[in-house]
């Protein structure tokens, strides 16, 4: 009976995240629109738009290889099991051992690797175009997440998600020079891995500016949807990492009762709005920077996912 509980509850959080992920987006798009004082379309939206790709017929170019048609599906698995491992509403969940850090960074560039080479399948310029700038996103965002893992941890002694969440709720965390620029570090990676603004324009089609959409624009029908539900999937994921990490309150520890995951799904929810409507905040407040000023951007992230990293050394070793 345990067993079974506790897979309903791995279950529960596979679904959650599945479900919130295209209403998170909406939710931007609308916070958005209504600081620009327009109306802006239903936050519902999203789930129309899936459900009107899903419906068309898929158009292929005549030169398309086998790799065009499966990388959307490879894409969308490896961002819902990545986004599934975060922990949510609970910690300690049945598959909570695979929830490691490097272990979603890997997910997240074996996503990106097979969405880049499918840009370049086809043989478009704009197809080439986003893929290499992909690539060159991708060369200073690895790293600067991969130094801001080794921040937290040395700090929580584990890469393992579960154990992070608990570390970092003891008071004996307490406020952390070095985890605030993990935080600023992880913030800044968020924004250049989901193609937001200033790094990239999600709405955009201008040829100088485009990363992400020039990738995909050979793709329509369900490929298209399946491209589209793993963006959203992939925002929901930082913006539930960065929560389960820097502000773990309310979630449910391991075997709890219901009433407990009931908080911990309305932390969660909040947690969420909190997050969507900061990023729109951004968006609003700050300008499209040009693709060359990008590495910039990025460099500083990796800077700082470095300075916290020695800190922690100097600090312990005094």
């Amino acid at each position: 009976m345990a067993l079974i509980l506790d897979l309903l509850v791995q279950g529960g959080q596979m679904a959650l995240v599945l479900a919130l992920s295209p209403l998170l987006t909406g939710f931007v798009r609308k916070v958005k629109a209504r600081l620009l004082r327009r109306r802006g379309p239903s936050m519902l939206q999203p789930y129309r738009d899936l459900l009107r790709l899903l419906r068309k017929e898929v158009v292929l170019a005549d030169n398309a290889s086998w790799l065009f048609r499966v990388t959307p599906y490879l894409i969308f698995a490896a961002t819902w099991v990545a986004a599934a491992l975060v922990p949510t509403f609970a910690i300690g969940l049945k598959f909570s051992w695979t929830a490691d850090l490097i272990a979603i960074i890997a997910l997240l560039g074996s996503a990106r690797f097979f969405l880049a080479l499918a840009g370049m399948d086809v043989g478009t310029s704009f197809g080439g175009i986003g893929s290499s700038r992909e690539v060159m996103i991708a060369t200073l965002a690895e790293p600067a997440m991969l130094l801001i893992v080794f921040t937290l941890a040395l700090v929580a002694g584990s890469t393992q998600l579960s154990m992070v969440a608990v570390m970092m709720s003891q008071p004996e965390v307490g406020l952390r020079v070095s985890l605030g620029l993990a935080l600023i570090g992880l913030i800044m990676v968020a924004i250049a891995e989901n193609a937001r603004i200033p790094v990239d324009n999600p709405t955009t089609h201008l040829e100088l500016t485009m990363v992400h959409e020039a990738m995909v624009l050979e793709y329509s029908g369900r490929h298209l949807a399946m491209i589209e539900f793993a963006a959203s999937l992939k925002l929901l994921l930082y913006i539930s990492l960065i929560a389960c990490v820097f502000a773990p309150w309310g979630i449910a520890a391991p075997d709890s009762a219901p009433l407990a995951y009931a908080i911990g799904t309305a932390a969660y929810l909040g947690k969420l709005a909190l997050g969507g409507a900061l990023l729109a905040l951004f968006e609003t407040s700050i300008a499209k920077m040009r693709v060359f000023r990008v590495p910039d951007f990025l460099g500083a992230a990796l800077m700082l996912g470095l300075l916290g990293t020695l800190l922690l050394f100097v600090s312990r070793s005094l």
